[in-house]
């Protein structure tokens, strides 16, 4: 297969990006990938460094108002497709995937008025602009949330889940644990507001510091680079008990998931990809920043279910935040059963879910 794939900007379109580009590298060692993204998306250091081929397109998105910058967007736009089409013709590709972000939209776009095969994933339960614009004119729309079905055109979608759950499904215990100075067998919260940290958490779980020393459970703090130092002063002369730890960021944090009873963090579609796939019982808090409020919606779907309790940013601080936590890590019973739930709503297997929907529509052509 000659794969095309374009998602950028965020973690949440690139990560599921490269899940399905491992997938079918296994499946098909032969298989050709070219990844097309922007020069300043995050996407333009992660996809170089897995070795995978990367072009890039220059392209910005709609400002709500109108204004002269939406008439630079739209010059791009266009400007982007005719650079897209070149990659297309020169490539070759038998499929062409968006996973979302702007760049998505010309390079898919322009797919789809060259005939070739096109799909797009959702992640999230609020569909994208982008996405939303995409869905008239591809084949196939893989959906991470049953709720993001009726946003789209009924009959091109498939339920996939996020390539990201399978990836994580596979990780087996290695002791990680251990290795950042806490003990295998007993229950670890792991507290973490995303890869650039999450400043309302950190501040509520310093303040929640010195009754999470008392408690027979482990907490594992997980700050964000940025925030660490700070985090540090601020705690003063507060000492840390044996069973806290507080680290800048964890490398390889997928590694560490399986050995963890519960997670208290942002609802962004990588993370419940990932508690849905290994059952991991949750304390969702969203971020109140990102477009159309669709982390609230993504974590209520797991509420619904009884697979994770929700704080509204707002009303998190050091008391609710111990409330929650000791809420789940006391109540051994209450978790398994949390945990039961939120496995029932992981897709373990979603790159393969997604690889069929690939060959569906090359097969439809």
């Amino acid at each position: 297969m000659r794969l095309m794939i374009s998602g950028g900007g965020t973690g949440g379109h690139i990560y599921p990006a490269l899940a399905l580009i491992e997938a079918l590298k296994a499946k098909d060692p032969q298989a050709e990938v070219l990844y097309v993204g922007t020069h300043r998306g995050l996407e333009s250091r992660i996809v170089p460094e897995r070795g995978i081929e990367f072009k890039t397109i220059k392209i910005q998105g709609f400002k709500r108002s109108l204004s002269l910058q939406n008439f630079k967007t739209v010059w791009l736009f266009l400007k982007s497709v005719g650079t897209a089409r070149k990659y297309i013709k020169a490539f070759k590709p038998d499929v062409v995937v968006g996973t979302g972000g702007y760049v998505s939209g010309a390079v898919v776009f322009a797919a789809s008025q060259m005939h070739i095969p096109t799909v797009i994933h959702e992640q999230n339960s609020v569909v994208g602009v982008t996405n939303k614009f995409l869905s008239h004119f591809v084949d196939k729309i893989g959906i991470s949330f049953e709720s993001a079905r009726s946003q789209f055109p009924e009959k091109k979608v498939v339920m996939t889940g996020n390539p990201r759950a399978q990836q994580v499904v596979n990780i087996e215990k290695t002791a990680a644990l251990q290795a950042l100075g806490l003990q295998d067998d007993r229950p670890t919260v792991l507290i973490f507001g995303g890869s650039r940290g999450a400043a309302k958490i950190n501040q509520a779980t310093v303040e929640a510091i010195p009754e999470l020393n008392q408690r027979d459970y482990q907490t594992l703090f997980v700050t964000g680079q940025v925030h660490y130092d700070k985090i540090k002063d601020g705690l003063g002369k507060t000492a840390l008990a044996p069973n806290v730890k507080i680290k800048p960021y964890i490398k390889n944090m997928p590694a560490i998931l399986p050995e963890i009873a519960a997670i208290l963090g942002r609802a962004g579609a990588t993370s419940i990809a990932e508690i849905t796939a290994l059952g991991i019982p949750s304390i969702l808090v969203p971020s109140p920043y990102v477009t159309n409020d669709h982390q609230t919606k993504n974590a209520q779907s797991l509420v619904a279910a009884g697979a994770a309790e929700l704080i509204k940013e707002a009303d998190l601080d050091g008391k609710s935040l111990v409330k929650a936590v000791d809420s789940l890590m006391l109540d051994t019973a209450g978790r398994e059963k949390m945990a039961a739930n939120a496995k029932k709503l992981g897709m373990p297997d979603a790159v393969d879910q997604l690889l069929k929907v690939l060959e569906t529509a090359i097969d439809a052509h």
